[in-house]
């Protein structure tokens, strides 16, 4: 074997990229691992905040359900590397999980650099040669077979290249969407790509008066015909120019699409935790034969924070500090349909730079789900973002990174 030919040659250092390198590198492989910026796993740095939430416990059934239709697709991925099988191999390599509410992994010390130290020093372990500040500027092929990378100055040389260049997300962080380049120019196609998991921005001013407030299990809505199936539970958080929080960054995947084809996404929310309006007259019910002269304020403190109170009375021209029954009557319905139906104007986003992974991808009908190898150029592999699959928060996207980098890393030709 040549100085510059390798058994494999992997393309970007997340962790798609490096549990690859390291599987095949365990079965004997010379493997070379090309990472363009700095520092190996620069986006595995900041998953979760730094606190890098690995995975978490559920049945892979119900994990790929998670993800929607294209779910299915990781089926193998999984069935060889679970979540189980992920903490074992962290275990392995020196690094302690635990499962402190029941249902999300994390590293015990709850910082994701344990875990980018820990592959990169099994990377080491295994021989495998890591090539930082490369940026691969093509991918060589003749016949329809894969047989190395270029960089600007070099060539290196391979039958077989695993792409897990990950998404447009984070593009502070170097991401730069190559890894879709590489396939489209080898007659791969690359769907289109939408920012997901971050924030929103909205034409509502009011938000920024609410912005020290965290709504528990709020139900968010598209308001349009063609979206009326779509909504998202979890926690809502108001910012000063907009909405965050779990079920912001969950659904944020399917407002972008539409933001870009109507440059406004109406949004219903309920925040009072699935109540209808008739729950809610009841509790006002309720509320005033115990409180006769509470107002409206004391009445809906046990359902909102106060300051979300306000806004929404405001919104309604309702007087916050008389009672309820002293309201007009068509401005108590107002409060009360409001209240379990608020409308949010989303008007534009944080994008790419602070999106946290990408929606779209390399179409899954172009890769065999068994080894993650392309169905058009022999040799070629694709694992992690780079495809055409995200899911929600939770540990969802990380483990799928780990699952189909474990099965791309086996060459299973």
């Amino acid at each position: 074997m040549k100085k510059d030919e390798y058994d494999l040659i992997v393309i970007g250092s997340g962790a798609a990229g490096m549990i690859s390198a390291i599987v095949a590198a365990r079965d004997g492989k010379k493997v070379l691992l090309c990472e363009q910026q700095e520092k190996l796993g620069p986006k595995l740095k900041a998953t979760g905040g730094g606190k890098c939430n690995l995975t978490n416990t559920l049945s892979n059934e119900d994990f790929m359900n998670s993800f929607g239709r294209n779910g299915r697709f990781m089926s193998d991925a999984l069935n060889e590397f679970d979540y189980k099988s992920l903490i074992s191999f962290l275990n392995n390599i020196g690094v302690d999980t635990h499962i402190p509410d029941g249902f999300r992994v994390f590293p015990v010390t709850h910082n994701s650099s344990t875990i980018i130290k820990a592959l990169e020093k099994e990377l080491i372990n295994q021989n495998v040669t890591i090539k930082n500040l490369t940026k691969i500027e093509d991918l060589l092929c003749k016949d329809e077979t894969i047989y190395g990378v270029k960089t600007s100055s070099d060539e290196y040389y391979s039958s077989s290249v695993i792409v897990a260049t990950g998404g447009l997300g984070f593009s502070m962080l170097g991401a730069n969407g190559d890894g879709y380049e590489f396939a489209k120019s080898l007659g791969h196609k690359v769907t289109e790509l939408y920012p997901a998991m971050l924030p929103l921005i909205t034409k509502e001013k009011w938000v920024a008066n609410c912005k020290a407030d965290t709504i528990a299990k709020a139900e968010v809505r598209i308001d349009l015909k063609k979206a009326k199936k779509l909504k998202a539970v979890g926690d809502l958080i108001f910012t000063p120019k907009g909405i965050r929080g779990p079920v912001v960054l969950d659904f944020s995947r399917e407002i972008t699409p539409f933001l870009e084809k109507y440059e406004e996404v109406p949004l219903l929310i309920n925040m009072i935790k699935g109540m209808n309006e008739e729950d809610v007259f009841q509790h006002i019910k309720n509320f005033a034969s115990k409180n006769p002269q509470g107002d409206v304020e004391e009445c809906l403190s046990s359902l909102l924070p106060a300051s979300v109170i306000k806004e929404l009375c405001l919104l309604v021209d309702a007087d916050f500090t008389k009672r309820f029954k002293d309201l007009n009557g068509q401005v108590r319905e107002k409060l009360v349909k409001t209240l379990v139906s608020t409308p949010l104007t989303v008007v534009d986003h944080v994008g790419f730079q602070k999106a946290m992974i990408t929606r779209g991808g390399v179409t899954l009908k172009e890769i065999n789900p068994k080894t993650m190898q392309s169905k058009i150029i022999e040799g070629l592999y694709f694992c992690g973002e780079v495809m055409d699959l995200d899911g929600p928060c939770g540990g969802y996207n990380l483990q799928w990174s780990f699952a189909s980098g474990n099965l791309a890393g086996k060459l299973l030709k």
